[in-house]
């Protein structure tokens, strides 16, 4: 039964006295969505050198680029049991270990097989990060700033999204612009690749320097030492004891989140399940992981220069970066549902825009000049609108609008979802490019509009409410 005792002892208006302290904790948690965005996006300076090396075909790149999606539904379907048992910290380490093996696996393969596997594994630890970074942030953050400390995951994203394309575009020039060009004795695409070992390694460092989530400390029965962290995050000016209790009162209540939890209702899951399984499903159906995984080989398609293409990609992710930076802003004062709201419309723009230049012809190998240039502007149109909305306050969403006695178990779910609604993307759109690229971003324009209604039935605004409030 979910606990009804009104919040006393004055947490919803806590302020950290070291709020720097609070923001480094966030941000070292928020390492993991780095790593998730740096390997998320690394792959796109690769593409064209794995399918030249291997002589695959369309549908058999789009399986090698989209396996580690496999994974990554796996890890976070997992991570939330795994947190639940060994603690969040311990989570991250083993996700940072992850990363780094997969690092390493990738940037050295024997065979397109092996590459595929290490894939699968730094899939898992994206898994694994995507679920962690969010809950272990909502847990140790004040009310008032959980906002935008949540936002940390996907700044933290994008800005691995950038970081990536620009070590691509800057090894792709130190190889003269061929991917399969030698730097450092290997070939381009396997030294980007690799160069993931260094924010992996920095990421495992990190974890050992910030304090384990209070809730999970209660959980085991360490009091004292969860006192202690909550004077770190929320201030001394609140009473310990009090949230303490509130804290135990509300999973003692409770009981630890399994999959049996979120069973019930109409349709299998409970309704809450089911809103936060679809916001994951429309983050993911406009599209947005085209414009990361296959950027440069879709410049390239309509005639862009590969060096070129490359920067494109790069300044798409500055203004992703750019976008984030606009949520983490307003996200605690106007809102998570108007931003997500704001942002539909946006894509819908851009999207439709997208498709209406690629229906054009190409004229020597290229798009008209006018289609051209539209095509360009409205990708970033896409990706700015994207970024300050759904790209956030999905993440925020998911950290806190589950109850909690199914939120571990709930945020795994929903998650897991979206990284298999990422796979369904990345897996078709090489197919559905070579048939119609047009149709396919008409596809994902209509997955945009569909998010306003739901948004507007379906998702209930958490702004400015305790974890222990949401029912």
């Amino acid at each position: 039964m979910t606990s009804t005792v009104p919040p006393k002892s004055g947490a919803r208006e806590a302020h950290p006295e070291h709020l720097g302290h609070v923001i480094f904790i966030a941000a070292a948690a928020a390492m993991g969505g780095f790593l998730f965005g740096y390997d998320s996006a690394v792959i796109n300076g690769a593409v064209e050198a794995i399918r030249s090396r291997y002589d695959i075909g369309s549908a058999a790149l789009a399986q090698v680029i989209a396996i580690a999606l496999i994974g990554c539904a796996i890890g976070a379907a997992t991570a939330g049991r795994i947190a639940d048992r060994i603690g969040r910290i311990r989570c991250m380490q083993i996700s940072a270990v992850m990363f780094t093996v997969s690092a390493i696996g990738s940037a050295l393969p024997f065979s397109l097989y092996d590459l595929a596997f290490w894939r699968i594994i730094g899939g898992f630890a994206i898994g694994m990060a995507s679920v962690i970074g969010p809950a272990y942030i909502a847990e140790v953050a004040p009310a008032a700033y959980r906002g935008r400390l949540g936002s940390f995951q996907q700044a933290a994203i994008v800005i691995g999204i950038a970081i990536s394309q620009l070590v691509n575009w800057g090894i792709l020039n130190a190889a003269d612009g061929d991917q399969r060009g030698q730097v450092m004795g290997l070939e381009a695409w396997q030294v980007m690749l690799g160069v993931m070992v260094i924010p992996a390694v920095l990421y495992g460092l990190l974890s050992f320097a910030i304090p384990e989530s209070p809730r999970f400390l209660i959980s085991v029965g360490r009091d004292e030492r969860a006192r202690e962290v909550l004077k770190e995050v929320e201030g001394d000016k609140i009473d310990l004891d009090v949230r303490v209790a509130e804290i135990d009162h509300a999973m003692k209540s409770e009981h630890k989140s399994t999959f049996k939890d979120l069973l019930g209702g109409t349709f299998f899951f409970k309704p809450i399940v089911w809103v936060g399984i679809g916001l994951s499903v429309f983050q993911q159906f406009v599209g947005i992981n085209v414009a990361f995984y296959y950027s440069s080989t879709l410049w390239q398609s309509v005639g862009v220069d590969p060096t070129d293409s490359f920067l494109y990609s790069f300044t798409t992710s500055i203004i992703n970066i750019i976008g984030t930076v606009i949520a983490m802003i307003f996200v605690d004062r106007i809102g998570r549902r108007p931003l997500a709201l704001i942002g539909s419309v946006g894509m819908v723009i851009g999207l439709a825009l997208e498709a209406w230049a690629f229906s054009f012809d190409l004229v020597d190998g290229k798009l008209p000049a006018t289609q051209g240039w539209v095509a360009l502007i409205a990708a970033h149109v896409f990706v700015l609108f994207f970024a300050l909305s759904w790209g956030v306050v999905v993440w925020v969403f998911l950290g806190e609008m589950f109850p909690n006695r199914i939120r571990a178990a709930a945020l795994g779910v929903a998650a897991s979802a979206q990284w298999i609604a990422n796979w369904a993307i990345t897996a078709s759109f090489p197919s559905l490019a070579d048939w119609n690229l047009s149709a396919t971003y008409v596809i994902y324009t209509i997955f945009a509009a569909l998010s306003i209604p739901f948004v507007l039935k379906y998702v209930k605004e958490t702004k400015g409410k305790t974890l222990e409030e949401m029912g």
